[in-house]
């Protein structure tokens, strides 16, 4: 039988705000345990919360960002649960009246296609606290500095049909949230993560199949194991015989399985009711004007910009854009190499990429700053190294931290453009391969890399291409 995956995601994204949603405790990552929750935080008698307008703010730009319904008024509710992170014994959330409804993000895939991922809601809530387990021997440690750290929790319809698209909706809402400065998008604090819900079907079928839910996911990587792993455990039950059950799991990246948490609460579980000391959140149009003047050019809009005003390719925009900062980096260079764009663009895709991802860099920490990639490129523009020794150059930008100019300086790397250098090398590597150049000249034209592999290998690298094709056709045509 052939089944078809249905993928829901459900993101949670911290909020960037210097105190929490309902009181004036810190946020800040990396504290010592239990130094920045407050008596409101944690639901103690006689306190109040009350609502941290930017939170709202950000809300809205998110809003705006995936072209969603703002609903002028919204509600927030008690979610009961008891979990021990959990102090108050409910977390204060958006249910019925979510501050956002239904958008939409399009979302480009590995073939370049693009999908349409709907949007269900985006929803205020309070972050839990953390229970950490690793550093104490038979007993877990509760951590309250997350409690009450303001989330918003951005709920997908199940439109995605693989790991590899919920993966490309997941990179594209990072991206997003990144850019509209509202979450730091830092996957290893948790301050952006995701649940999954997968399910799967006969391919065909209209009904949705049984989901379970994968809890917590906080790389891009783990998230689309995760759902393969998923995906098939569920067709393995089915086929077996037995039937999914609806459950949390968790998934193990060490031993890559997922394992049952606890049974799926359905909504009625939670017994949600409108919170009694929060008023309703009343969306006016100066908050809606605020939240549309500080708008930044969106990811989709900028790559239509790099491809109409650079000429980029869809492909080489998507990747420029796909981070704010590496966005930044594209056009800190671009402005000092004007009409060298692609081959800035070509550099920053290729070599650059390639060598933070080997370092596990971020573009924030790259050591060669777009002042020093924008020299590299007109190095090669203005003819002084070939895009070959530039490679060498780059290495030596990178390793040694040298300037580019000082690089091909010391290490003798400047191109040959000498007309009759050139000329001269060619007549010695003609003369001492006589028999080869008969042959290429009774028609084995293939023979004329081999004479520019000899020249290079001749020159160490440094003979200017261009050149050296004109005038070896010249030459080996008599």
């Amino acid at each position: 039988m052939e089944w078809e995956t249905v993928i829901g995601l459900e993101i949670h994204a911290q909020l960037l705000t210097k105190s929490k949603i309902f009181s004036g405790a810190p946020t800040q990552f990396g504290a010592e345990p239990n130094t920045q929750a407050c008596a409101i935080d944690l639901g103690m008698p006689g306190v109040l919360p009350v609502l941290n307008k930017e939170v709202v703010l950000m809300a809205l730009k998110f809003g705006l960002g995936v072209h969603a319904e703002v609903n002028r008024k919204s509600v927030f509710a008690r979610k009961n649960y008891f979990y021990p992170d959990l102090p108050k014994g409910y977390q204060i959330s958006q249910y019925e009246l979510p501050v956002i409804g239904k958008g939409y993000l399009d979302v480009t895939l590995e073939d370049g296609s693009e999908k349409r991922i709907n949007i269900t809601r985006a929803h205020l809530e309070e972050d839990a606290g953390k229970s950490l387990h690793e550093d104490f021997m038979d007993l877990s440690g509760i951590d309250l500095n997350r409690a009450g750290t303001p989330l918003l929790e951005i709920v997908s319809e199940p439109d995605m049909r693989s790991a590899k698209e919920a993966v490309a909706y997941l990179k594209t809402v990072h991206a997003l949230v990144r850019y509209l400065d509202i979450c730091d998008g830092n996957m290893q604090e948790g301050s952006f993560r995701c649940d999954a819900n997968v399910s799967v079907r006969p391919k065909g079928e209209k009904k949705l199949g049984t989901r379970t839910e994968l809890k917590n996911i906080n790389s891009f990587r783990y998230v689309e194991r995760a759902i393969n792993y998923e995906i098939e455990r569920q067709i393995a039950v089915i086929e077996g015989g037995g039937k999914i059950t609806q459950e949390t799991r968790l998934y193990n990246p060490d031993k890559h399985e997922t394992r049952p948490m606890r049974s799926k609460e359905e909504a009625n579980d939670y017994r949600y009711f409108p919170d009694p000391d929060l008023l309703p959140v009343i969306v006016t149009d100066e908050m809606l004007k605020t939240a549309q003047n500080s708008m930044p050019e969106l990811p989709y809009q900028k790559r239509e910009r790099f491809m109409s005003q650079y000429g980029l390719s869809t492909y080489d925009a998507n990747i420029l854009i796909s981070s704010r900062d590496l966005a930044a980096y594209f056009e800190t260079v671009v402005k000092e190499t004007e009409g060298q764009e692609k081959i800035a663009a070509n550099w920053i895709i290729g070599d650059l990429l390639g060598a933070l991802n080997r370092n596990d860099l971020d573009i924030t920490a790259c050591p060669i700053t777009p002042a020093q990639l924008a020299k590299l490129v007109r190095r090669i523009s203005d003819n002084t190294i070939s895009g070959k020794i530039a490679k060498t150059v780059f290495e030596g930008m990178w390793d040694e931290k040298m300037d580019v100019d000082e690089i091909i300086e010391k290490k003798g790397l400047k191109q040959v453009t000498d007309s009759g250098a050139i000329e001269s090398l060619i007549d010695k590597v003609m003369t001492a391969n006589e028999d080869k150049v008969q042959e290429y000249r009774s028609g084995k034209d293939k023979l004329f890399g081999f004479f520019v592999g000899l020249l290079m290998k001749e020159s160490q690298g440094k003979l200017n291409p261009q050149q050296l094709n004109e005038s070896l056709k010249k030459k080996l045509q008599g």
